[in-house]
């Protein structure tokens, strides 16, 4: 069982991810302090984990994340995603590592897969017509159809990031 010096990172971790899945659903926008907070807390998890890191694992896991920045970064340059959930799926995968990141990235894609789904319905619909009014004001110039991914990527995350430290 984790102490509750080992759990202040994860629950810093959490807190920020929900954070940054309410700012997206309410004005598309991930601050870039959210991100930032996620890749500065990365390092204190990974000086009060229960089992020692190897600095291979480090390496491979900041590997992992500049490649799915680059790649996001492309798909951004083309329109396809939004630049605030590059960086933060990026900074998800510092904390879910080598051998987390294709779940992450599978989990995340049948989590967005799910909303755009749910946005298109009636509900959906009417949610996003409240965007800007009801929830706060937008930021954003956005359509009112463009689905608030950070959600997906927050929900995958935690899904994949969390259970391990309780097994």
């Amino acid at each position: 069982m984790p102490s509750f010096l080992d759990l202040l990172p994860l629950a810093g971790f959490a807190g920020v991810l929900a954070t940054a899945a309410f700012e997206d659903c309410r004005r598309l926008v991930i601050p870039n302090a959210l991100v930032l907070a996620l890749v500065l807390l990365w390092p204190l998890e990974l000086s009060l984990g229960r089992v020692a890191i190897a600095p291979l694992s480090v390496l491979a896991a900041v590997g992992c994340a500049l490649f799915v920045f680059v790649v996001g970064a492309a798909l951004f340059s083309r329109g396809l995603i939004g630049g605030g959930d590059v960086k933060l799926m990026a900074a998800a995968v510092l904390w879910t590592g080598a051998g987390g990141t294709p779940s992450l990235v599978i989990l995340t894609g049948l989590f967005g897969g799910a909303l755009a789904l749910f946005l298109l319905t009636p509900l959906g619909l009417h949610l996003s017509a409240l965007r800007g009014t009801v929830l706060g004001p937008s930021d954003s110039a956005l359509e009112m159809n463009s689905v608030p991914y950070g959600l997906a990527i927050a929900a995958a995350a935690l899904i994949v990031v969390v259970p391990p430290h309780f097994s």
